[in-house]
């Protein structure tokens, strides 16, 4: 399983994304591929409707450390969860770096892989 403190980041992330707070989570982002109208598109596209995922899906986050940086990153990719299928092929891909108590969250896209 993934750092406790990972975990709580990319959750608290996924929570804001399946509130619908897109310009939110954007501007949590210190980057992001993609504005909150190309999220807002690509959940309307896909048609469902997003829940926060349930605590044992965080056992398998796919988080791996990129290990060429100074700082502790991750390459995160967490899928979405929705009402009518549970897990979905929708997945949202980050990378979170780590300075001291603080964590940068990188948006890097949200697709079907």
């Amino acid at each position: 399983m993934p750092d406790h403190d990972l975990v709580k980041v990319v959750r608290g992330f996924l929570t804001k994304l399946v509130g619908g707070n897109y310009e939110e989570v954007v501007a949590e982002c210190s980057a992001s591929r993609m504005s909150s109208d190309d999220i807002r598109a690509v959940i309307s596209d896909y048609r469902k409707t997003f829940i926060a995922p349930p605590a044992d899906a965080y056992h398998a986050l796919d988080a791996v450390p990129v290990r060429t940086s100074a700082t502790p990153t991750w390459s995160v990719r967490a899928a979405l969860w929705s009402e009518e299928e549970g897990r979905s092929d929708l997945e949202l891909q980050l990378t979170i770096i780590q300075q001291g108590d603080q964590w940068t969250i990188e948006l890097d896209d949200l697709l079907v892989p």
